[in-house]
């Protein structure tokens, strides 16, 4: 809670010097498909957490019943949209959308709106340790270790799962860290 604090605080600074650029605040389109409550809980603590550092945080709902065509549409929108500097597309979506519906919706995305690092093109850049944008969790780990003075060079480091999300991220990262 305390690191996160003092995250917010320091981007507070970086928010303000954008939107006297711009002139507007850094905009985040946030997507959600359907009423799984875990992702509602989620894109809201996002929602909290934007407001408290100037950010624009937008939600854009779609229900369950919606098809994927119309969640591309959408991602389309938001990739041309002037006032969204990102998008993030809350996980995960109906499986009524199919088994691949996420990789169709991460290929969509443009890869420098692409928070959480999921478009190829942002992943391939993450293996070679030349990534601007990472999957927030792991993101998020490697930033509590730092600020934590813990150190990853050298450590023994076991990363549990595989997951395109977490795992493989989380792994890269701590190799790039020399762990």
């Amino acid at each position: 809670t305390a690191v996160a604090q003092a995250i917010r605080q320091e981007l507070t600074a970086d928010v303000a010097a954008f939107t006297a650029r711009a002139p507007r605040p850094p905009g985040l389109g946030l997507v959600v498909v359907g009423d799984d409550p875990a992702s509602h809980l989620y894109v809201n603590s996002k929602l909290k957490s934007a407001g408290e550092s100037g950010l624009r945080a937008d939600i854009e709902r779609l229900p369950a019943t919606a098809g994927l065509t119309s969640l591309l549409a959408l991602i389309d929108r938001l990739n041309r949209s002037d006032v969204h500097d990102g998008i993030l597309v809350q996980s995960p979506l109906p499986d009524a959308m199919g088994p691949h519906a996420e990789q169709q919706v991460f290929d969509a995305l443009d890869p420098a709106k692409d928070v959480d690092g999921f478009h190829p093109v942002n992943v391939g850049k993450l293996v070679q340790n030349r990534a601007t944008l990472v999957p927030c969790t792991p993101t998020g780990i490697i930033e509590l270790l730092d600020r934590s003075k813990i150190p990853i060079a050298g450590a023994h480091a076991v990363v549990i799962g595989r997951s395109n999300i977490v795992g493989k991220p989380m792994a890269l990262l701590l190799l790039h860290k020399h762990a």
